[in-house]
């Protein structure tokens, strides 16, 4: 696999970052990941505007990579060297660089660490066919979600306690609201109407998430960008997460007990469609 590291295309094998990059010593970096179709990034500057809001954030000045035109010719190239066909997925992560350990950020500033990196992906349509499980559990992470920082410990062991359990995915629940999982905003339908937890720091501003709102309205679901209780959440007709890599994917269990027909419900599978259907139009 060739990938992109600090302005250099290299086999995998010969990438190579300090031990002091901050990145790896504090988790001090954000990172981004898109889909790719043929080739093609999608939904390319919601993605952008997310990572400059992120680099802005934590006061990392934006690297060249973090531009349209360069990102798009870094991809295009990773895409055609790897030799990739279908769809698949680019992740990038710029870290703060390399410094001598110290909490404070460097002075002057250090030139940012950039990493990029394409791989194939295969959309889980076998699970979305049937959907997933998932469990409830306390989120107990920092209060800025909504930037996305490499910190992805406790997202990792959320993950893990879903993977012992047999389920997909592990849905986050502060005071009493539900949040997001993972990796995925969460979405329930109630009475006909599409709930989703409201952009701040307690959940990641999805750009999957802010499209399936959008095909929503298009297609005349209610939405409502409130939080939800977990009681009503457990009450919910359908239950979906929304993700650059999930998808809609419907969720039929939470914590072993099934969600309304315990099968794929008529909302989310219209608006997996029409989000298939926009990306399908990006292929050539």
């Amino acid at each position: 696999m060739i990938v992109y590291l600090n302005g250099q295309y290299l086999p995998i094998e010969e990438a190579k970052i300090s031990v002091l990059d901050r990145g790896f010593i504090f988790g001090d970096a954000v990172y981004e990941v898109w889909r790719l179709v043929d080739g093609r990034l999608f939904e390319s500057d919601k993605h952008l505007a997310r990572l400059a809001s992120g680099l802005h954030d934590v006061q990392i000045t934006a690297p060249a990579e973090a531009q349209k035109a360069k990102l798009h010719e870094v991809a295009d190239r990773l895409w055609k060297e790897n030799g990739m066909k279908g769809e698949g997925s680019l992740f990038l992560e710029m870290s703060r660089g390399v410094a001598p350990r110290a909490h404070q950020y460097p002075k002057p500033p250090v030139p940012p660490t950039v990493f990029l990196m394409a791989s194939p992906f295969t959309p889980p349509e076998e699970l979305r066919a049937k959907g997933a499980g998932v469990i409830l559990i306390d989120d107990v992470r920092w209060k800025r979600c909504n930037v996305k920082t490499t910190q992805l410990l406790p997202n990792v062991m959320a993950k893990q306690q879903a993977f012992e359990n047999d389920c997909l995915d592990a849905i986050f629940i502060r005071d009493g609201i539900v949040t997001e999982t993972s990796h995925a905003n969460v979405m329930a339908v109630a009475d006909g109407t599409l709930w989703t937890h409201p952009i701040d720091g307690s959940v990641l501003p999805g750009v999957t998430r802010d499209v399936v709102l959008e095909l929503a309205k298009k297609l005349g679901v209610k939405v409502r960008e409130e939080g939800m209780t977990v009681d009503a959440f457990r009450k919910a007709d359908e239950v979906f997460l929304a993700g650059t890599l999930s998808d809609v994917m419907p969720i039929v269990k939470v914590d072993g007990k099934q969600v309304g027909a315990g099968k794929p419900g008529p909302v989310s599978v219209k608006l997996f469609k029409a989000l298939r259907e926009r990306l399908d139009a990006l292929r050539h």
